[in-house]
């Protein structure tokens, strides 16, 4: 078996069991039904393209000898149901002109010439899309001609079900797998005998024979042979290593205990009191080197082993001196003399301080010896980034031929045979010295003596504490940095300087007004204290309009909106950048898209009125009373009902086409609004305030967030959720593409999403908390409980897109116009 074995080729086998049944097979396997689920995909999801296509097609018409078209709401409902896909659409006349979508959608594609959809792939916006050309035949001025509608959308969901399909697929293969693994693991146990023969051989082994390995092994397992073998010639060198060093600290110390001894006998049998004395003096200097040599091996062994544990720590070097001195008798301490550079001083060595302390402390105690009754300088410069320490005396120094045999342990020179020692001092310093990317040179002392010098590298200066009256000034200066009150920078801009002093600056664009939005930054700076925020109000279609358009000077870094389809909008467009807000499983699916629009407010669409001029009889409870109480008293209610001017406020404009999809009773309600002559504005706070005040009796599709909060301040203000439904809105975050600072914005909208943050906003501001299990007044739950009819959420996605698309919004405008405002002078709305 061992023969066979050794003939064997383990990578022979792996291949054969493997790479041919695994690697092949499955490879082509794969290959096949990834083809395979990626057609079964495009084929579902085209059928939805093209149905899409074909609703858009119907729309198409003709109005005054040019083709125009009313974008059906299902048109792109149709495809919302996925989270991730964006949606673009283009529709053109016959003789090219673009009528509605998206302008350069079908840039390089061709007309459509038949009823037929077509399917391409390509790419919009920096995304890969699938596009769906259909054509619509229409007769302009006696002609006909096919007008051509394109549907794009991004491949997000096609790549998921090709994906869902594969996974489904690749269960058999699995199995497969699993038949190869058990083939793979019977081979392996086969292929791997030998080593099972290396391990019995080294078991048997006794623990001192370090003999190379000889049993027979396959040529794969060569190569491990061959590094064992190496490893045990390695440990047998490391073993007479150690043997020869015991043998000889054993001879060194031998030498000692042999003449202490010896004395000693001596002095046993002397009877003469002076001759006695001096066997004993000679015993204790015996004893005293002895010691000495056993001090110095312990030393060096501790030494090479914490230079081995390599444990590094920043050291100052004037602490290193300082713990030398402090081990010497005073009579020694005080024939030495320090001089150190204030850089030096300040100076940190990474190493490990015992070893340091042992280097500089055997220097120092060399001196001392061989310059008895000298003094001793130490001296400690920085030269080019290295510490130079300098121990210097006046002693015989060490002549030019024994400079490096001294270094090598048990070495001492001809002039310091009539001293005490062990030869390992100044061999320890060279260990210490070398281990620490450091130098070491003997050097002739000027007048005579020896000047050891040693250059370690320097890690970095010690910082201080400040004390005394630099510490007060820096603690007044945080303290007057937290007293700092906002400033006002610009119209409708305010700064919130850092209360740490710090100047990263977060930049928020929002159309919330600044005292309610206040309550968030400072809450915000409360947990990040050295973030400064600079807030720019606005409103959302000057917002919209600036950031699509690309003149946002300076660009935020978030951007928070009421009009949460304009924020849809800049999304699907490419303006947003993505962020997986670890919050966002908890958020309601409606309320993101993407995770590039993120709603944090819970907001519903309320009545609002003066209870001093509205009796609480009179008080309509539903679109359907409201309509009834205007139509009924035209001359009571002249010019005092208020609502949003949907021409320039883009929250308006969102509620009331929202309003039109749910009531075939909407257009109805507008033309009451009409004949009471309603005032129009583009702020809920204004219209509020007006009702507040006595100038208006009631308001229609405010914001529940600024009338409940104006409640809560004991405003006389009445707020009616209607009975048979009501809109709720949410206030969107979106981070823009070009964000100087996007990690501060990702912060700040994890703020706004936190318990910490939802429960701000479900308190003193009114906005209504989104997210479950928040306490306080104004959360998604209380709000309910304060509605007896359906909360209708607006969803965020691409069916937000229908209501502006340009020639839909125009005609919804003009309609609103013709039956509210003709003739009329709205409100000044901000």
């Amino acid at each position: 078996m061992t023969a066979k074995a050794g003939r064997a080729s383990i990578r022979r086998r792996m291949l054969a069991l493997t790479v041919l049944a695994l690697l092949l097979a499955g490879i082509g396997l794969v290959a096949l039904i990834r083809d395979y689920a990626r057609g079964a995909s495009d084929s579902a999801f085209d059928r939805l393209l093209a149905a899409s296509a074909f609703t858009i097609a119907g729309a198409v018409q003709i109005e005054d000898g040019a083709v125009t078209v009313e974008l059906p709401t299902a048109s792109l409902a149709m495809l919302d149901f996925s989270d991730d896909d964006r949606v673009f659409y283009e529709v053109a006349a016959p003789d090219g002109a673009f009528v509605t979508g998206y302008r350069d959608l079908g840039a390089g594609l061709p007309p459509a010439a038949s009823a037929t959809p077509g399917f391409t792939d390509g790419t919009y916006h920096g995304e890969a899309v699938r596009i769906a050309t259909v054509g619509r035949l229409v007769f302009v001025e006696g002609k006909a001609g096919w007008a051509t509608i394109r549907v794009a959308e991004t491949r997000g969901a096609r790549a998921a079900l090709a994906s869902e399909i594969l996974g489904q697929a690749a269960l058999p293969l699995a199995a497969l797998g699993l038949v190869a693994l058990g083939l793979v693991w019977f081979g392996i146990r086969y292929a791997f005998a030998p080593l099972v023969v290396m391990e019995r051989e080294l078991r048997r082994r006794a623990p001192e024979d370090l003999s190379p390995v000889q049993v027979p092994v396959p040529v794969e397992v060569q190569q491990l042979a061959g590094a064992l073998n190496d490893f045990i010639a390695r440990l047998r060198s490391v073993m007479e290593r150690v043997s020869g060093l015991v043998a000889d600290a054993a001879h060194q110390v031998r030498t000692p205990l042999a003449s202490l001894r010896a004395q000693a006998e001596v002095a046993v049998d002397e009877e003469d009191p002076d001759r006695l004395r001096d066997r004993v003096v000679r015993i204790h200097q015996n004893a005293v080197q002895a010691s000495h040599l056993v001090n110095q091996l312990l030393m060096d062994a501790t030494v090479r082993h914490r230079l081995e544990a390599r444990e590094a720590t920043v050291v100052p070097l004037d602490a290193i001196i300082e713990d030398v001195r402090q081990r010497l008798e005073s009579e020694e301490a005080a024939r030495l003399s320090v001089a150190l550079t204030p850089e030096a001083a300040r100076a940190g060595i990474s190493g490990d301080r015992v070893a340091l302390r042992e280097m500089l402390w055997n220097l120092v105690h060399n001196a001392l010896t061989h310059a008895p009754g000298g003094a001793v300088e130490i001296e400690a410069v920085l030269d080019r980034g290295r510490a130079v320490i300098r121990v210097s005396d006046r002693g015989p120094g060490i002549p030019e031929a024994e400079k490096a045999l001294v270094l090598e342990r048990f070495t001492r020179g001809e002039g310091s045979r009539d001293r005490p020692g062990s030869g390992l001092g100044l061999s320890i310093v060279r260990t210490v010295a070398e281990a620490h990317g450091g130098t070491l040179a003997l050097l002739d002392r000027p007048g005579g003596g020896l000047r050891v010098e040693v250059a370690l590298p320097v890690a970095e200066a010690v910082r201080r504490r400040p004390h005394g009256p630099a510490a007060a000034l820096l603690l007044a200066g945080a303290l007057l940095a937290m007293t700092i009150e906002p400033s006002r920078a610009a119209p409708g801009t305010t700064v919130y300087p850092a209360p740490d002093g710090g100047e990263r600056t977060l930049t928020i664009l929002g159309a919330t007004d600044t005292p309610l939005f206040a309550r968030f930054i400072a809450d915000f700076q409360a947990l990040r204290p050295e973030i400064r925020v600079v807030y720019r109000e606005t409103d959302t279609l000057p917002m919209y309009q600036a950031a699509s358009s690309g003149q946002l000077s300076p660009v935020p870094d978030l951007l928070i909106s009421s009009a949460p389809d304009l924020q849809v909008k800049l999304a699907n467009d490419g303006f947003a950048q993505a962020y997986a807000s670890p919050w966002l499983d908890r958020l309601p699916h409606w309320a993101q898209w993407r995770g590039e629009a993120i709603g944090f407010t819970f907001e519903p669409a309320v009545i609002a009125y003066n209870p001093d001029l509205l009796p609480e009889a009179e008080v309509p409870r539903s679109h359907a009373e409201l309509i009834a109480l205007l139509e009924a008293q035209p001359e009571r209610f002249r010019g005092q009902v208020a609502t949003y001017d949907i021409a320039i406020s883009g929250i308006g404009h969102l509620l009331a086409s929202q309003d039109a999809l749910i009531s075939s009773n909407f257009w109805r309600l507008a033309a009451a609004f009409g004949r009471v002559d309603a005032k129009l504005s583009g702020s809920s706070p204004e219209m509020l305030d007006r009702i507040v005040n006595g100038e208006l009796i009631l308001g229609y599709n405010l914001l529940g967030s600024y009338a409940f909060a104006r409640q809560s301040a004991g405003k006389r203000l009445g707020v009616v959720v209607p009975e048979d439904y009501a809109l709720v809105m949410t206030r969107v975050a979106l981070i823009p593409r070009t964000a100087p600072d996007a990690e501060l914005a990702r912060a700040f909208v994890d703020y706004l999403l936190s318990p910490r943050g939802q429960a701000l906003a479900a308190g003193v501001t009114g906005l209504g908390a989104i997210m479950p299990d928040i306490s306080g007044p104004w959360t998604a739950g209380s709000i309910a409980g304060k509605a007896e009819g359906a909360l209708q959420p607006i969803p965020l996605g691409p069916s937000l897109l229908v209501a502006l698309d340009e020639r839909r919004r125009e005609r919804f405008l003009q309609t609103w116009r013709r039956l509210v405002s003709d003739g009329l002078d709205p409100m000044t709305g901000r």
